[in-house]
C-alpha cells in the first residue's frame, strides 16, 4: 500500500558545482515555497555541490543578497559535497546543469538513476539549465531567481498532483 503524502517525507536534493551560487538558492526558494504551501513538514529540502571546494562555508554573498531582496533567507545553509549516501536518502537529485547532471549519472548506483533530473525540467520556461552566476554581475544571481522560483513552482505543483 502507498503511503500518504502525510504520512511520509519527501526528500530533495539540489546539486550544482560548488553548492554556493546555484543549488543554495534553489534550496532556499523551495524551502519558503514549501512552507507558504503548508508542505515543510513533510518536503525535507537539502543542497549540495559535486565539487567540495566550499564545504562549510555560507552561500556566496552575492546569492545571498539577490535572494534576500526577493524575501529568501540562505543563511542557514552551508556547502557540502555530495555523498554516496545521498542517493539512496533521497527522492529526487535534482542538478542545476548538464555537467552536474552527468557528474551526478556517473557518482550515483543504477538503482537510484531514476531520481536524478535537470531542475529546470520542473520549470515551465525555455531554459534547461540554471546557468553558474559566479563570475558575472547581479543580473546572473537575478536570472538564476527567476529560473529557480518558476521551477520550484512546477515542483511544488508536481508533488502535490503526485500525492
Amino acid at each position: 500500500m502507498r503511503k500518504s503524502m502525510s504520512e511520509r517525507k519527501i526528500k530533495i536534493l539540489l546539486v550544482c558545482l560548488g553548492n554556493i551560487c546555484r543549488s543554495p538558492t534553489a534550496h532556499g526558494v523551495l524551502q519558503r515555497l514549501a512552507e507558504k504551501e503548508n508542505l515543510a513538514n513533510i518536503i525535507e529540502i537539502d543542497s549540495a555541490g559535486t565539487y567540495g571546494a566550499h564545504v562549510g562555508e555560507m552561500p556566496d554573498r552575492r546569492a545571498m543578497a539577490a535572494a534576500s531582496e526577493r524575501g529568501y533567507d540562505l543563511g542557514f545553509i552551508r556547502s557540502r559535497k555530495i555523498t554516496d549516501q545521498d542517493f539512496t536518502y533521497f527522492d529526487y537529485i535534482l542538478a542545476m546543469d548538464h555537467a552536474n547532471l552527468a557528474d551526478l549519472t556517473l557518482k550515483s548506483p543504477s538503482n537510484h538513476q531514476h531520481k536524478i533530473k535537470l531542475f529546470l525540467s520542473y520549470g515551465s520556461l525555455q531554459d534547461q539549465e540554471v546557468p553558474d552566476p559566479y563570475y558575472g554581475g547581479k543580473e546572473g544571481f537575478n536570472h538564476v531567481l527567476d529560473l529557480v522560483e518558476d521551477a520550484a513552482k512546477g515542483l511544488i505543483h508536481h508533488i502535490k498532483s503526485s500525492a
